[in-house]
């Protein structure tokens, strides 16, 4: 029954981690338009660094048309293609005119549904249009059904979502209000390390953000789980009272995460040493404490979650407050997590990088590879993969490359995919171990290879080897 609950348990996250998945790919190719917006929000709203009452006009229509427009037209794309683009538009179209806020939300979930209503509409049409009237059948199939999504989101899918909306705003202002809004580390941090993140920031704290932006000209939301100071507090901990690999990488790991924006790098260390978790709780609570009491906001949400992003976003007068923020979690996040590892009394042999590398050892020493020895024959094609397909599977394959480029192999193809998109013909995808269930879900038949740690991992060179043997 233990099991069985387990496996339970694992597969919701799993489902949960596509769903974040699916939210950041809407997100992920409109980011340079939301940043545009807010760029233009700092400098030329009344309080901005250069006020403009004419540019000011820029940002109204911006984040209440184009902004959701983008994203409900990604998000049709991804589920039905061109057509599936236009229709969820068209949705949503129905959901702006009827709203009074910026329907983020209800784009995320009209542009989909659009999508996924023109997928299953052609199907049905699929062989039944007479010869000759294919595009006249195409196009009024599409205006039709386009015209009643219009009126549909207007009339109930809008005010649906806008009651749901106003829900959630209220809940998370009571929490600022009441002082207790650092509270929600108790879910955020341990979310992130489940590789859960996307979910909470693309589905709850961005559309948020750009709610209250587009009102106050930042907003906080943009920072209750993006402040990249608990991860840097935890990875100096490690460098400087870490064992072994973990001491060896954590300065590595440090330079991404922080300036690079990649949070994914400091997961596998929280993992583990589960207790740690405690480190980041209150690290990002000391953070969101800060923020709060400088009174300061972004003007967009900050991604990648980069010291270089928290700056390039933040508002004229916010900056003490948006460092100050970043540096006490980390000292926090810091001062927790060394305690936790001086205490640690297990014995060099015990730490969890070490054993990956010993299980290595072993598993060679025994002549057994780690890959399918009927797939180990040969490698054109090796895919590493993520949440998002470009923060830590971006990283995995260059360091890839870069390993066999060095052993003088050059004929491989290596790229980095999100999850879902991961081609069909892949030798192998590379994934973290967390993200082992989902992978093995959206790709039944693929050889899977798993990592703790994507700078430093005995499996890696493992697969190395097996390539380069491969190629002799």
């Amino acid at each position: 029954m233990e099991i069985s609950n387990e496996k339970k348990q694992v597969s919701t996250r799993a489902r949960v981690q596509a769903f974040g998945g699916f939210l950041t790919n809407m997100v992920l190719p409109n980011i340079g338009a939301f940043i545009a917006w807010g760029i233009a929000t700092a400098l030329f709203i009344p309080s901005g660094w250069f006020p403009n009452e004419s540019l000011n006009e820029l940002v109204g229509p911006t984040v209440s048309y184009l902004l959701p427009l983008l994203l409900a037209y990604t998000g049709g794309r991804m589920i039905g293609g061109q057509r599936g683009a236009v229709l969820g538009a068209l949705g949503t179209m129905g959901l702006i005119i009827g709203a009074d806020i910026p329907m983020f939300m209800g784009a995320m979930i009209v542009g989909p549904l659009g999508g996924w209503i023109m997928k299953k509409t052609d199907k049905f049409l699929d062989g039944k249009i007479p010869a000759g009237f294919e595009m006249v059948v195409n196009n009024f199939s599409i205006g039709i059904i386009g015209f009643l999504l219009m009126i549909l989101s207007y009339l109930l899918i809008g005010p649906t979502i806008q009651g749901a909306n106003q829900f959630v705003t209220n809940a998370i202002e009571a929490l600022v209000s009441t002082g207790f809004l650092p509270l929600l580390s108790l879910i955020n941090e341990p979310a992130k390390v489940l590789f859960l993140n996307n979910v909470i920031d693309q589905g709850v704290y961005y559309p948020l953000g750009m709610q209250q932006t587009l009102e106050a000209g930042k907003s906080i939301y943009f920072m209750v789980a993006s402040n990249p100071g608990p991860g840097l507090g935890l990875l100096l901990a490690y460098s400087f009272f870490g064992k072994k690999a973990a001491k060896k990488t954590a300065p590595g790991a440090i330079i991404i995460h922080f300036f690079g924006g990649i949070h994914e790098l400091y997961f596998p260390y929280v993992l583990m040493k589960p207790i740690t978790i405690l480190a980041m709780i209150a690290g990002g609570m000391t953070g969101t404490i800060t923020f709060q009491l400088f009174g300061a906001g972004l003007v967009a949400g900050p991604s990648p979650g980069s010291i270089f992003s928290y700056l390039a976003l933040t508002p004229r007068g916010n900056f003490v407050g948006v460092i100050a923020g970043v540096a006490t979690a980390t000292l926090v996040s810091f001062l927790v997590t060394s305690v936790i590892l001086k205490a640690d009394k297990t014995s060099d042999e015990e730490d969890a990088f070490a054993e990956a590398a010993e299980k290595s050892k072993s598993m060679k020493s025994e002549g057994k590879s780690l890959l399918n020895p009927q797939a180990a024959t040969s490698f054109a094609k090796i895919s590493f993969a993520c949440d998002a397909g470009m923060g830590s599977s971006a990283m995995g394959a260059t360091t890839f490359k870069n390993k066999l480029k060095k052993a003088g192999v050059e004929d491989v193809e290596v790229k980095n995919y999100r999850i879902e998109d991961v081609p069909t013909d892949s030798d192998i995808v590379v994934v973290h171990q967390d993200l082992e269930e989902r992978t093995r879900k959206s790709h039944p038949n693929m050889q899977v290879v798993t990592l703790k740690n994507y700078l430093q991992d005995p499996v890696i060179d493992q697969l190395v080897e097996d390539v380069v043997a491969s190629k002799k």
